[in-house]
């Protein structure tokens, strides 16, 4: 078995997670059982439909909570009649979409009830309020999977216990809560930190050679995952840059704080992947350097393509995509201000944005402002699988991508791109002038110096003599990505002994 560490996920999920959905589609394609553990709390959200929003399987994920019951991650099927049911005081009910209350006698006294969506009366949670005071929460999926219990303190409820319950209704352990400090009680083990609890399930696990390890994020937990590795094997997947240039000499190199831990401890660590061939010579000549020692690394791309996609119709002309997380480190307000910009002398440009994320509202009220709506959208999340291949270029502001799946899938489908010379990504998949262009980029570089370069380099594409050729050479280049090259690179490391 091979088991996938991670630490949260979320509906707009960051590369880690979509790097994960894509190694369990290729460890199915191959026949190599995985399992996906995620250690996070999620109290807004069940699990499970987050997983299964970015193509997991139900059966392949752990949920660190759920491991010491006899629950296994699952939708949530608990219903509004099963709540009332199990209620026997009298109330009244009212429902505003995705929330309910059911009022009982009594000073202030009644239940705030969160259900799945606005359309069904599946229940995720329910929130217990007493004389205004909250004091407990019930989740639930198939039936209720723990209860929070909270008490006043200083004006606030303060959350100081969870018990997490079997089938039956039985206890299968509790979580005492002192603000940080949290301590899990068993029938017959007490466990003081999260840390050791991630530990105990590890061990639990039963793990021998035939079973993999893979890290995919370290903090807070690599630890206690190498002391009870067993005789797995353990490997720490790299996704980002490994480390700061700034802060880095002939003597001295200043690591990611994400890696800073298992390349420390790299007697104990079997393999390290990394996305691009670039980041591996790197990382090899760094830990030769600053370590004095040779491990293994293997270049495995985080992403494939299960095919080429070819345009049905004519590609719409000067039309531009770009694919992220609305974050503020995707710089996407610097695309949007130099497609504006180019507007200027190309008046039939168009640029979609897709994604989500906290960024957003700000990049709508910058569109706005810059007059742009009929030419600049917001089109949210969505699969783009067959949506890339109805534009002709694709932008990105990003100064730092381990890979960047969005990039591979823009090749995938004929894209030439723009974006910044920067490792890793846009130098993996930019040939200059080839399919695109690679942009001078250093960090405090003039804002009007770098906005000019990416607006020059728009103007430039727009009026590209032989998009055709670009395109071309975008497909040759995306070939390598294919899934049965990906999968092959992760059969011969799997089974390597």
């Amino acid at each position: 078995m091979i088991y996938n560490y991670n630490i949260g996920i979320g509906w707009a999920s960051s590369g880690v997670e979509y790097a994960q959905s894509y190694r369990a589609k290729v460890l199915r394609n191959i026949n190599k059982p995985a399992k996906f553990i995620f250690t996070d709390m999620f109290p807004r959200d069940n699990l499970i439909d987050m997983t299964r929003n970015i193509g997991f399987k139900d059966e392949e994920i752990i949920w660190l909570y759920t491991f010491f019951t006899d629950y296994s991650p699952e939708p949530v099927t608990y219903t509004l009649d099963d709540l009332k049911q199990s209620v026997t005081k009298p109330f009244t009910f009212d429902r505003e979409g995705k929330t309910g209350r059911m009022v009982f006698r009594g000073n202030n006294n009644y239940f705030k009830i969160y259900f799945v969506n606005a359309n069904q009366d599946f229940v995720h949670r329910v929130e217990m309020v007493s004389e205004g005071c909250l004091i407990r929460k019930d989740y639930f999926m198939s039936g209720r999977i723990f209860t929070e219990y909270y008490a006043p303190l200083d004006g606030k409820a303060h959350l100081y216990q969870r018990r997490f319950f079997n089938h039956d209704g039985s206890v299968a352990y509790e979580e005492i809560i002192d603000d940080d400090v949290v301590m899990y009680k068993f029938k017959d083990k007490l466990i003081c930190s999260k840390e050791e609890l991630i530990g105990y399930m590890t061990s639990k696990l039963s793990l021998t050679d035939q079973d993999i390890i893979i890290i995919d994020r370290a903090t807070g937990q690599a630890q206690s995952i190498l002391e009870n590795a067993g005789a797995a094997r353990v490997g720490v997947v790299i996704h980002a840059d490994h480390f700061s240039e700034g802060a880095t000499n002939d003597d001295n190199i200043l690591w990611n704080n994400y890696y800073e831990y298992t390349f420390s401890m790299n007697r104990h660590i079997d393999f390290y992947i990394t996305a691009t061939e670039k980041q591996r010579t790197l990382l090899i000549e760094q830990f030769e350097k600053y370590l004095n020692v040779s491990p293994n690394v293997y270049t495995i791309p985080v992403g494939s393509l299960s095919k080429l996609r070819k345009p049905e119709a004519q590609r719409k002309k000067h039309s531009f995509i770009t694919a992220s997380r609305l974050a503020t480190e995707k710089h996407v307000d610097w695309l949007v201000a130099a497609v504006v910009e180019a507007h200027k002398d190309v008046p039939d440009i168009t640029l979609d944005i897709y994604g989500k994320g906290g960024a957003e509202n700000d990049l709508r009220t910058q569109i706005e402002k810059l007059n742009a709506t009929t030419y600049i959208r917001l089109m949210g999340q969505q699969d783009l699988r067959e949506i890339y291949k109805k534009y002709e270029a694709y932008l990105s502001a990003s100064t730092s991508e381990g890979f960047g799946l969005t990039l591979m899938e823009a090749i995938g489908s004929g894209l030439p791109i723009i974006g910044f010379d920067v490792r890793y990504g846009n130098q993996t998949f930019i040939d200059e002038g080839k399919n695109g262009y690679k942009l001078p980029y250093a960090t405090g570089m003039e804002r009007g110096r770098r906005q000019g370069k990416m607006v020059e380099a728009i103007k430039r594409l727009c009026l590209e003599d032989d998009m055709d050729a670009m395109s071309r050479y975008s497909y040759k280049k995306a070939e390598k990505y294919l899934a049965s090259e990906v999968e092959k690179k992760w059969k011969d490391l799997v089974e390597m002994k």
